[in-house]
């Protein structure tokens, strides 16, 4: 205990780790959030960063903000290594934490499926470095094919734009690709835009898995109406950032390879004291407690945890809902905990649906079930709630219109270049 109170440490300042230190915030216990970055990261909304929509400070919070009003929540910049649950102590790069209870909510991490050249070479789409990386690069490719010294051939490969993974995150870049080239169409005069393509790799039969089969077909035609190329049951082998190969022994000469294919837990996960996953997930029982943990205060919500119930046949997925559902139910238990009650409550999620935005104007949504214009004014709508702060709600409602009458993305900067490029 400290002071008297309860000491509760919180790993991950992501949706469910800020979800979950709101709400201890209000009782008489001493909170401490862990997290390498000082800012809450809304990922939903990467792609509209990598592709000059929106700008960094939209889409990312400073966490100590949310809890100026709270002295009893402390924020700990640290990288979370592991845990010592015989001492109950979490383990970090700027040294021990020690805890009453903890909750891990630490999220996920690119998954390129151990294909080392994959991932020494293409894009990841889990961080704003990622992101910021992204918009760099693709807007200096067009600048390095303007050049007149260039061959035909090179100026096709680095105008070749390839997503890989076909769930929201892979859609949406795609289609978020194809408007920022109509952008530098008007632009670019002297570039052969016929030379310009935008491919999306999915290596199942469809897009957008957790979607209606009348809504993936709908995806899949608003994307080739806008130009992408849409190859379904494709599989990724090799990427030396040249040229991308795929099973089929098919190569694509390609300087831009972004991956959205799927997640992993973080290294953290396997340095907890529990049982992980195939997919590095720690698995969680019922009541969200880590299984296997040796204390029963060690809690896992959120994209880091493995949960099945009742006759689920795979873990439920890793968005946000789930996290902020499950930090509710961890709130319960541990301060049914505190309050020496063991009767613990189970985790019941509650599906709220999925959408996945295509580009300006056009969406889906999985229930209710809806498409084009409507979809997307339910995605703006539900994104822009979910968004931190008065501030970010109004500017992002602004660009988002404004984008939609004109089209205009003035955030197409590179703030990374070398003079030698």
């Amino acid at each position: 205990m400290s002071n008297g109170k309860p000491k509760i440490v919180i790993v991950g300042g992501g949706f469910g780790g800020i979800k979950l230190a709101k709400l201890f915030a209000k009782e008489n216990v001493d909170i401490t959030l862990v997290d390498r970055h000082n800012f809450h990261l809304f990922q939903p909304l990467l792609y509209q960063v990598s592709t000059a929509v929106l700008s960094e400070d939209e889409i990312a919070y400073p966490i100590r903000s949310f809890f100026r009003s709270n002295k009893n929540v402390n924020f700990f910049m640290a990288k979370a290594k592991g845990v010592d649950q015989a001492r109950n102590v979490l383990l970090t790069n700027h040294g021990e934490i020690s805890y009453d209870y903890l909750i891990l909510a630490a999220g996920t991490t690119t998954n390129f499926f151990g294909m080392k050249e994959v991932e020494e070479h293409a894009f990841g789409m889990k961080s704003l470095q990622e992101a910021l990386h992204i918009r760099n690069h693709v807007i200096h490719e067009f600048e390095r094919a303007d050049k007149p010294y260039r061959t035909p051939e090179d100026r096709k490969k680095r105008m070749t734009f390839v997503v890989v993974g076909g769930g929201p995150t892979g859609v949406e870049e795609a289609g978020a690709l194809t408007e920022l080239i109509e952008i530098q169409k008007k632009e670019f005069h002297h570039l052969d835009f016929n030379d310009v393509q935008v491919i999306l790799i999915e290596a199942t039969p469809r897009v957008l898995p957790m979607m209606p089969e009348d809504l993936q077909k709908e995806t899949v035609r608003v994307l080739e109406k806008k130009g992408v190329r849409v190859m379904l049951e494709t599989q990724v082998v090799g990427y030396d950032g040249d040229v991308l190969k795929l099973k089929s022994g098919v190569e694509i000469p390609t300087t831009t390879v972004i991956w959205a294919a799927g997640v992993r837990a973080v290294d953290l996960m396997k340095n907890c004291g529990g049982e992980c996953a195939r997919d590095g997930r720690i698995w969680i029982e019922e009541n969200l407690m880590v299984r296997g943990a040796v204390n029963q205060n060690v809690f896992a919500i959120g994209d880091c945890a493995a949960f099945m119930h009742g006759d689920m046949k795979r873990p439920l997925p890793t968005v946000a809902p789930v996290a902020t559902q499950q930090a509710k139910t961890a709130h319960k238990n541990i301060m049914k905990l505190i309050k020496g009650d063991t009767n613990l409550e189970k985790f019941v999620y509650k599906d709220l649906g999925a959408m996945a935005t295509i580009g300006r104007g056009e969406a889906v949504v999985g229930s209710p079930k809806m498409k084009g214009f409507l979809a997307w004014c339910a995605w703006m709508l539900v994104h822009l709630i979910r968004l931190a702060g008065a501030h970010t709600n109004f500017t992002v409602a602004i660009k988002w219109t404004w984008n939609l009458i004109s089209g205009v993305r003035l955030g197409r900067i590179i703030d990374n270049i070398k003079l030698d490029t």
